[in-house]
């Protein structure tokens, strides 16, 4: 069994790397270490994230996965949520989380009964599907409002919308224009891949 810890944090100016410590200490009081560790930031609404998709094809059957809080993991949709669980159970991963004791289990020798172990795998799964509900719930809220604030704003005049970053746009447009192709672009310029063909767009419009 290898323990293979799942850092995020949903911006780049927020540090994935936070939790980083405690969960070694965690595992080390749980007498184990962790093998990998794999660090992105993402949104945790989105399914496909580069570092958890290669956690998931790098690791082997049995292997634990240890976040913080399950929000680290998902604050996906119902739909994306059993996707995830399905891909975890193929390999029959285990998720162990900071905050929910009965994921424990999983860094445990056998001990139990093979009864006791059902019953304890019972409780834990229902206690992840209302740990992921809650995340989901808590983005949406989140999102909620901030929908509800810009739309306060607008209605008083003081929201005037995200500015564009000229700047970028230009480099990426210099770019475009040489013939770099997106992966080159992203890693020169760090933006999204959305960004770029924003710009591209905007780039046949005006030719």
């Amino acid at each position: 069994m290898f323990i293979r810890a799942y850092l995020r944090a949903s911006t780049k100016e927020q540090d994935a790397k936070r939790a980083k410590n405690e969960l070694i200490q965690f595992a080390t009081d749980h007498g184990h270490k962790i093998a990998a560790f794999y660090i992105e930031n993402e949104s945790g609404a989105t399914l496909v994230r580069p570092k958890l998709m290669q956690l998931i094809n790098d690791a082997y059957e049995g292997d634990v996965i240890l976040v913080e809080q399950i929000d680290r993991l998902a604050r996906l949709n119902q739909a994306d949520w059993d996707i995830l669980k399905r891909m975890l159970s193929e390999k029959k991963l285990s998720v162990v989380s900071k905050e929910l004791p009965t994921s424990y289990m999983a860094l445990q020798p056998e001990g139990n009964t093979a009864f006791m172990s059902s019953v304890l795998q019972a409780i834990n799964s229902m206690m992840l599907d209302m740990l992921a509900a809650i995340a989901r719930k808590d983005y949406e809220d989140r999102r909620n409002r901030q929908r509800q604030g810009i739309t306060r704003a607008q209605a008083e005049g003081r929201y005037a919308g995200r500015k564009k970053d000229t700047e970028k746009r230009k480099i990426i447009a210099s770019l475009l224009k040489s013939h770099h192709s997106y992966s080159d672009i992203q890693k020169t310029v760090k933006c999204s891949r959305q960004l770029i063909a924003t710009v591209s767009q905007e780039l046949k419009d005006v030719g």
